[in-house]
């Protein structure tokens, strides 16, 4: 490449970084909150009167969970070899589901962490996440799949793409209604050059999330391996599901709080429930 290509290519790279930063401070504000710390390992005991019901998922299968707003889904990777892909809907309209690319756009990162939101496809907060020891998840790759699974272990094993076509045919719902997922206890990230990355040291057996339901809603948790995950076929573990009475929000929630964009999420929210 020409040295005078390759300096324009550079600039327009250092311009579009500064409109980027620019953009960022414009939607969030310039005070915009720092992330609360991470929960520690084994902290955040569940009530146990508050607990409602507990699942445990084996490698491969997947569970449908049925939250009221004010209810909060616990995800534990057991073994600390799973990672649990997730979706969902709202109960009050099926058209209206979990939004990856809304969540990371809002937020300005996509990378999710204790005191972040995901996000709904009418701009509603979804989940908020309000316990996490691990802060490695992903928001960018995507479950497993029949051709994931057949490279992985030379044949079609159980997977996510399936269990989610299968749990959304039990709610009456088909393909064009499963949204992209999330997934979590993924260690995914990005080199310099744009390529995906496993880091299998941030994964820890007895790692959870607290996922607080800001509507009623159904998720879909799959334990199936990642595709990045590089221990397949050996990979994998159970997890278990806690379904449980989280405490109230306070005027001070980390996640209501986090910017005025996620503030404004919670008031059109909260208007849906009043």
């Amino acid at each position: 490449m020409p040295v005078d290509a390759s300096l324009a290519r550079t600039e327009f790279a250092e311009a579009n970084r500064r409109r980027y930063e620019e953009l960022r401070a414009a939607g969030q504000g310039e005070m915009t909150k720092a992330l609360p710390p991470p929960t520690a390992l084994g902290g955040a005991p569940i009530v146990p009167g508050a607990i409602i019901r507990s699942e445990t998922v084996p490698t491969g299968w997947y569970e449908a969970v049925r939250l009221r707003r004010g209810e909060a889904l616990r995800i534990v990777d057991v073994s600390g070899r799973a990672s649990v892909s997730l979706i969902g809907w709202c109960l009050h309209d099926t058209t209206e589901r979990l939004n990856c690319a809304d969540t990371a756009k809002v937020q300005w990162s996509a990378a999710l962490a204790k005191g972040r939101v995901i996000l709904t496809d009418m701009g509603r907060v979804f989940l908020s996440l309000i316990e996490d020891t691990s802060g490695a998840h992903d928001l960018l790759v995507g479950g497993s799949t029949p051709a994931s699974t057949l490279s992985a272990y030379g044949e079609t094993t159980r997977n996510t793409y399936d269990n989610f076509l299968a749990a959304a045919a039990k709610m009456g719902l088909g393909l064009r209604d499963i949204p992209p997922c999330i997934t979590f206890f993924a260690p995914v990230s990005l080199d310099g050059d744009g390529r995906f990355l496993w880091d299998g040291g941030r994964k820890r057996a007895g790692d959870f999330v607290d996922l607080r339901a800001e509507s009623d809603l159904m998720v879909v948790a799959s334990n199936c391996p990642h595709p990045l995950d590089p221990t397949r076929p050996a990979g994998g573990g159970p997890v278990e599901l806690v379904r449980h009475r989280a405490p109230p929000a306070a005027a001070d929630d980390p996640c209501r709080t986090l910017s005025p964009e996620i503030a404004r999420a919670f008031a059109f929210t909260d208007r849906l429930h009043a």
